[in-house]
């Protein structure tokens, strides 16, 4: 367990909350119709379930776990529950803290919701603060200039020194702002062990330039990543 989360259970629901939100989250605060005018759904990436939210002008990002592909002609918004500490939305946050106390660039996470739909099956949710003014990488592939992508290959290598493994490295969960990167959409990620084969960096970056292969096109990948690559490798070009 984090030291410093809160724990709190309410009405069959489990809550995780970042101590500075403790005596203000509620169950309720997960529910978009709470908020009423104050939430607008976010248009890009993801599979739908995503919220901004206005919380006295606080700024934050509420997000449902839905499922895609296959499995989500069984079941989108419920998962197996197999032991609490498992439970997606409470490992994410967990792992936000993490990477928050190491001072990674990453969203603080506000908290994180659970609740059993039956002895084996739960719908969970989480809540983020909002990182304003930022752009997905998505809709800046055209406007990023070589030294941009330099410094976006500096970011993602200071990720993998550290053993972070993002499980869906794309170019909707890279966030900017006046030149600075962001990740987001920490599910399923994790902090790989030392011992780790150090494959899994590779199959990141793979992720990513397939990524950027369907959102823009194989001949824009291949333009950007020399200079990606050189970030990601601390060389230079002339």
């Amino acid at each position: 367990m984090v030291e410093s989360e809160i724990c709190e259970r309410e009405n069959g629901v489990a809550l995780l909350v970042h101590p500075d939100y403790q005596g203000r989250v509620t169950a309720a605060w997960f529910d978009p119709g709470y908020w009423g005018d104050s939430a607008e759904p976010v248009s890009s990436g993801g599979r739908g379930g995503a919220w901004f939210i206005d919380a006295d002008g606080t700024g934050l990002v509420l997000r449902e776990y839905r499922r895609g592909g296959l499995a989500a002609r069984i079941s989108r918004r419920t998962y197996a529950f197999a032991a609490e500490r498992d439970v997606r939305s409470f490992a994410e946050f967990r792992l936000l803290m993490r990477l928050v106390a190491m001072g990674m660039p990453v969203p603080k996470p506000v908290a994180a919701k659970y609740r059993k739909v039956s002895p084996v099956q739960y719908q969970a949710a989480i809540m983020i603060e909002r990182l304003a003014d930022t752009t997905p990488l998505a809709d800046l592939i055209d406007c990023l200039d070589n030294d941009g992508w330099y410094r976006l290959g500096q970011v993602i290598r200071r990720f993998h020194d550290a053993g972070v493994r993002h499980a869906d490295l794309n170019c909707f969960n890279v966030l900017v702002r006046d030149g600075a990167f962001y990740l987001i959409d920490f599910d399923k990620g994790c902090i790989m062990p030392d011992q780790a084969n150090p494959r899994w960096k590779r199959a990141n970056l793979d992720r990513f330039a397939r990524s950027l292969r369907k959102v823009a096109d194989e001949a824009v990948q291949r333009r950007v990543w020399v200079s990606f690559m050189n970030g990601y490798n601390g060389s230079h070009t002339d």
